[in-house]
């Protein structure tokens, strides 16, 4: 069924070429996907790259059954305002820029097109993606499903109500950029401590990606992993007893806190 619906991706910057390649790799027929790119070079790279049919016009998308909408939230309004009067009920919106509400998007759109809003994250690039959805007012089952099958191509997806979005943005969404920044603080302590820079960047990257695989692959809680690290006395609780006291979970908190806020600051 999912073969044969047209869809249509606006914006090829590095998401919306990652979720053009994950269709492709998942089974999608080149034919039935048109990408929307105005800078000529770009659209040559991609038609290239991946054999697609590439055009410059937004409005151009709106013959797709199903739209990706891959743009910075910035840009919503605009690419609402050239494809919103071609666009008719039935048709599947579905919405990457964080922050902007399903809400937002139907008031710029015919009455009855569906809008599915998506908070996906980087690590799709290496289908590893963690992406939430949620529907607008005029979705159905089909049209949850078909955006799940859109997402799944570059990782997991889960629904939740749209008023957890923010939240959601503040765990997954922004969620990388603390475990790079974890990564880099291990890195630099390792080379502080004595090591070489090549083998402390090694050392912590590897730590993190299996640490990973332990957590989804035994599905054991987080914290019983780690006391099972944690020997009475030990370094590793010594070390533990430090990021208490300076406050590291507190400090992650305040941090989603912070990152929710502005996502809903973005929405409004």
């Amino acid at each position: 069924m999912t073969e044969s619906r047209r869809t249509a991706v606006i914006g090829a910057g590095v998401m919306g070429e990652t979720l053009l390649s994950g269709l492709i790799r998942s089974g999608r027929a080149v034919d039935q996907l048109v990408v929307v790119e105005k800078r000529a070079e770009r659209a040559a790279e991609l038609t290239e790259k991946y054999g697609v049919a590439v055009v410059a016009e937004v409005s151009a998308a709106a013959a797709a059954d199903t739209v990706l909408l891959v743009v910075k939230p910035q840009d919503m309004a605009a690419v609402l305002a050239e494809i919103g009067s071609s666009l008719r009920p039935g048709q599947l919106l579905v919405s990457l820029a964080a922050g902007i509400t399903t809400g937002f998007i139907e008031s710029h759109v015919p009455e009855g097109v569906a809008v599915v809003r998506v908070m996906p994250n980087t690590p799709a690039l290496v289908d590893e993606g963690m992406a939430a959805i949620s529907a607008g007012r005029h979705c159905d089952e089909g049209h949850l499903a078909e955006a799940e099958e859109l997402m799944a191509s570059v990782g997991k997806v889960v629904r939740v109500p749209e008023g957890q979005q923010d939240a959601v943005t503040a765990i997954s969404g922004s969620g990388p950029a603390y475990v790079f920044f974890v990564v880099e603080a291990m890195i630099e302590a390792g080379v502080h401590l004595g090591l070489p820079r090549t083998i402390a960047h090694e050392l912590a990257v590897q730590t993190v990606v299996g640490s990973a695989a332990m957590l989804r692959e035994t599905g054991v809680h987080p914290a019983v992993l780690r006391e099972q690290v944690t020997s009475p006395g030990g370094t590793t609780a010594a070390a533990l007893r430090e990021l208490e006291v300076h406050g590291v979970r507190a400090a992650f908190l305040a941090a989603l806190e912070a990152a929710r806020d502005r996502s809903r600051e973005l929405g409004s």
